[in-house]
């Protein structure tokens, strides 16, 4: 793949508020983000959006993918009114029943309908991480049920849709945040399973969906691959790359999460060390995105080829109706038509 287009930087940023400030807008001309994610903060008009969303890409000077948490339920940051209300993800599977896959594939259709009218053409869902009977309960009833094949098929028709709705999916927390026992937000998870144990049912989703876009790394340890986080393991970064066979653009998890113990510049550098291709970066002031940023530096080769990859998943959504998804969806569901 050409790397003829100009390289981007390492790094997937945030914005304050509901517009840029000047200063942000000089930041990101200057350093040039791969890409851009928007939180609750970000949202309040679907004029508002869009805006922001050109002043986004304005400022980094190219056609950077923006991303956001939408997988509905109580990780969305699109509410009603104005956007559609979702049930939990693993309610919604268990309520559609023997219809799970065909109510999924419509749930992220819809939801990339909502999403890329914004402007916004990147969705960090499908989480895909196997929940156990001890998972932190941040994390359990976001996943798409307990067992790793069916899960894999609910990722698949999350992928399937928002791909059918222009929107590129980033497949979440690789190789498997189901087992913690901690929420990584706040603390450094560990996993004691054995490797056979991860191969068998944290990592089996990943390695099924290794074709999606792209990426984001858990912060958690695998005291069976290496002593430190995924995010900054080389080691496991290997068996992501190699054993589970993602070979597409991999972010970090947000580097300013508590998990993760350092400087933000060294963490930086540690992850795309270890093999990272993009710092994911949120919720810091505009010092410590500069900072971030500086320490990220342009992209590798590779990391610009996965780059460019990811890119060329982009598409034109399909022609649907969308009443008549709505009221297909109801029908599955049997309800209401989130659940």
């Amino acid at each position: 793949m050409s790397l003829s287009a100009a390289r981007f930087g390492a790094t997937i940023l945030d914005a304050e508020g509901l517009r840029l400030t000047a200063e942000e807008k000089a930041l990101f001309a200057d350093v040039t983000p791969f890409g851009f994610i928007l939180f609750a903060r970000n949202i309040g008009t679907p004029d508002q959006v869009r805006a922001l969303c050109d002043e986004l890409r304005e400022a980094a000077g190219h056609n950077a993918p923006i991303t956001i948490d939408q997988e509905g339920g109580r990780v969305q940051r699109l509410r009603g009114p104005i956007w559609r209300e979702w049930q939990q993800p693993m309610n919604f599977v268990q309520a559609a029943g023997d219809n799970a896959a065909k109510a999924m594939y419509i749930r992220f259709r819809l939801i990339a309908h909502e999403l890329f009218a914004l402007g916004i053409d990147s969705n960090c869902a499908p989480m895909v991480d196997v929940p156990g009977p001890k998972t932190h309960e941040f994390l359990y009833n976001r996943c798409y049920g307990t067992d790793a094949g069916n899960i894999a098929l609910m990722g698949q028709a999350a992928n399937d849709g928002m791909l059918a709705g222009g929107v590129l999916p980033v497949i979440k927390h690789i190789p498997g945040h189901g087992r913690a026992t901690a929420d990584s937000h706040f603390e450094l998870p560990h996993v004691y399973a054995t490797r056979d144990e991860l191969d068998r049912v944290d990592f089996a989703p990943f390695k099924a969906l290794r074709d999606t876009p792209m990426g984001m790394t858990a912060h958690v340890v695998y005291g069976a691959v290496d002593a430190v986080p995924a995010t900054l393991s080389a080691r496991m970064m290997g068996v992501i790359r190699e054993d589970i066979g993602f070979d597409n653009l991999i972010m970090t998890d947000d580097i300013s999460m508590k998990a993760l113990s350092g400087s933000l510049d060294g963490l930086s550098r540690d992850a795309l060390a270890a093999g990272c291709d993009v710092i994911l970066h949120c919720n810091g002031t505009l010092a410590e995105r500069a900072q971030v940023a500086a320490a990220a530096g342009e992209m590798t080769d590779a990391a610009q080829r996965r780059a460019l990859r990811a890119l060329s998943y982009r598409q034109t959504p399909d022609d649907i109706d969308i009443p008549a998804l709505d009221a297909q969806l109801k029908a599955l569901l049997g309800e209401g038509v989130n659940g």
